[in-house]
Order: structure tokens, then C-alpha cells, then sequence
């Protein structure tokens, strides 16, 4: 399925939550932090859009909604909610 987001929004793939520590415990899902991090997969044509498919970008932690696309969890947010593209 193929998605297009609309005026200043966003198509984004959340990076997948740390399954295990550093020194390999491994984190139970009601442990995990909820991440902020994700990579652009769609723009929509609005003015305000500064990012680009393939951006790796930190975004607000509670903003978006959710979609699942292909079985895989996505979020279309408010280019306002984008904090910071990740060099």
C-alpha cells in the first residue's frame, strides 16, 4: 500500500525500540522507551515541508497518528511536530 500525506505532513518509520542493553539484558516491552526517532518515507507538497524521503529525524514523542502499513507501524504527523533531522 502506498501512502501520500497532504499539505505540511510527513509519512514516518519509527526506528525500532533496543531489544537488549549493552551488556545484553534483555528489555521486556513494557520497559521500553518510547522512541522519537524515525526515517521519512513520504512529504506531502505543502510549504512549510523542509525534510525529504530517506531523512533519519527526531520528532515530538507523543505526536502523529499511528497507521499500519504492510504490517508495519508508521506515523503521519505535522511537519511542526519534526524536530531535527539527524546528520
Amino acid at each position: 500500500m502506498k501512502i501520500k500525506p497532504l499539505g505540511n505532513r510527513v509519512l514516518i518509520k519509527p526506528k525500532e525500540a533496543e531489544n537488549k542493553t549493552k551488556s545484553g539484558i534483555y528489555i521486556p516491552d513494557s520497559a521500553k522507551e518510547k522512541t522519537v526517532q524515525g526515517e521519512v518515507v513520504a512529504v506531502g507538497d505543502g510549504k512549510e515541508v523542509t525534510v525529504k524521503a530517506g531523512d533519519i529525524v527526531v520528532y515530538e514523542s507523543y505526536g502523529g497518528q499511528e497507521v499500519e502499513i504492510d504490517g508495519k507501524k508508521h506515523l503521519i504527523m505535522e511537519m511542526k511536530d519534526v524536530l531535527a533531522i539527524v546528520k
